[in-house]
């Protein structure tokens, strides 16, 4: 439809726990907080432009991200 951009990823939110989900979330390991901060900046740019259709897509896509960066780690 003309002018639908879709959904962005900015309805995600990055929160720290000690317990763990990959279920309805995907949960990464950092040594410091600088490593954090610096891949939500990563993770931010990289998605700051996109537009899905809808939110399984959009969160799939991210979680799909998130496994391979730490997977290069």
């Amino acid at each position: 439809m003309p002018g639908l951009r879709g959904l962005s990823v900015s309805e995600f939110r990055a929160t720290p726990t000690d317990a763990p989900d990959n279920v309805s979330g995907v949960a990464m390991e950092f040594a410091t907080e600088t490593e954090r901060d610096e891949f939500l900046r990563e993770t931010e740019a990289a998605f700051a432009t996109r537009r899905f259709t809808n939110s399984a897509d959009a969160f799939d896509t991210v979680k799909a991200y998130v496994v391979e960066r730490a997977a290069r780690r």
